[in-house]
């Protein structure tokens, strides 16, 4: 991979036959090579939460959106009586849980009719129990009394517990169909899609009244007014990017002009198939032209240095050394490398900028 798109060379098809220069001291950075796209700040895709077709598109490409303001809208039949199945179930068990349903009067009449027939048969028994007492009746005559008595008791506890279980049933019923009533209403809302954000749609990708499938993208809305840079860095760079360095962006729109910016984040993650990692770099100046996705060409700025001892890289021979000119011939010197460029490298050891430096 190419590590530097802009960097100020020598030119060394100039040295002609003398095929020795002398270092030049100069301004010189070292830069990490990026490549990626213009994007639109909040920038993300509105996926669908059911199943439908478009039966209205509200907003086209291209225009203002609000948060909450509805892009697309999707119809389900399915949904729809779902909906109308669970409003019309609530409806009758609310209408059953007021105390004059039939259900609730039907069972209040069998309480009061126990109750009534409870009463007579105490009323019977302690009339029974005296004449007992008295030996104006016979035992059996007492006890049938008496087994009538507990049978309207027992009988009264009864149609009591019935009625009160009858409405804690019909509370539960009404509770329950109450949840599914807002969950079909909310599954219901969802066919309203919705903006998050404040900003602008980009792209449909859905046309009036095609299928829609749950978890399937229908736009793409972003800001409009703000833009930062989406970048690919060669893993093997990654230790030399960090935020808050600078970076100089050509954008292949806008032909030459340079966009400068700052990096803000480093993603940890590793692009296994690209080899890479995503940085992110705000623009220094606000980016106005209103476009999300255009191709990027960048330096990350990793050090500069105003007086640097430059010479080509293509004079430098192999284990870092350099063949040089003196009074005695030539002979081979070490020296020590600094910044380097794609076809520059800084020396801080070994020459000095009057030394004359062949090519070999």
């Amino acid at each position: 991979m190419k590590k530097v798109v802009f960097t100020l060379v020598i030119c060394i098809g100039c040295i002609g036959k003398n095929k020795s220069i002398q270092p030049v001291t100069k301004p010189l950075r070292e830069a990490v090579y990026a490549s990626g796209y213009v994007v639109s700040k909040n920038e993300y895709q509105i996926f669908s939460q059911v199943d439908g077709y478009v039966v209205d598109i509200l907003v086209k490409e291209g225009e203002a959106v609000k948060k909450d303001q509805p892009i697309f809208i999707i119809e389900s039949r399915q949904q729809s009586a779902r909906y109308s199945i669970s409003r019309e179930s609530y409806n009758l068990l609310a209408k059953n849980n007021r105390e004059d349903s039939p259900a609730l009067m039907e069972a209040k009449a069998l309480v009061a009719s126990a109750q009534s027939k409870w009463l007579f048969d105490s009323v019977n028994f302690v009339r029974y129990s005296n004449l007992w007492k008295d030996n104006a009746i016979t035992q059996n005559e007492f006890d049938r009394a008496k087994l009538t008595f507990d049978n309207s008791k027992n009988d009264l506890l009864l149609q009591k517990s019935r009625l009160s279980k009858l409405r804690d049933q019909l509370k539960l019923d009404l509770r329950n169909a109450e949840n599914n009533l807002k969950i079909a209403a909310e599954e219901s809302g969802r066919y309203t899609v919705r903006s998050d954000v404040d900003g602008q749609v980009y792209k449909t990708l859905k046309e009036r009244g095609e299928l829609v499938r749950r978890s399937e993208a229908l736009a793409t809305v972003g800001s409009g007014s703000q833009f930062y840079l989406q970048l690919n860095v060669d893993e093997l760079d990654i230790e030399k990017v960090k935020t808050g360095q600078r970076i100089m962006a050509k954008i292949d729109a806008f032909g030459g002009k340079i966009f400068n910016g700052i990096v803000y984040k480093v993603y940890p993650m590793v692009d296994e198939r690209a080899q890479s990692i995503r940085v992110d770099a705000d623009f220094s100046d606000p980016f106005l032209n209103g476009f999300s996705g255009l191709a990027v060409e960048a330096n990350i700025l990793i050090r500069q240095k105003e007086k640097a001892l430059v010479i080509p890289k293509s004079f430098v021979l192999p284990g870092d050394s350099v063949l040089i000119r003196t009074n005695e011939g030539k002979r081979k010197v070490k020296i020590v490398r600094g910044i380097e460029t794609l076809d520059e490298v800084e020396i801080t050891q070994g020459i000095t900028k009057d030394t004359n430096v062949i090519l070999n």
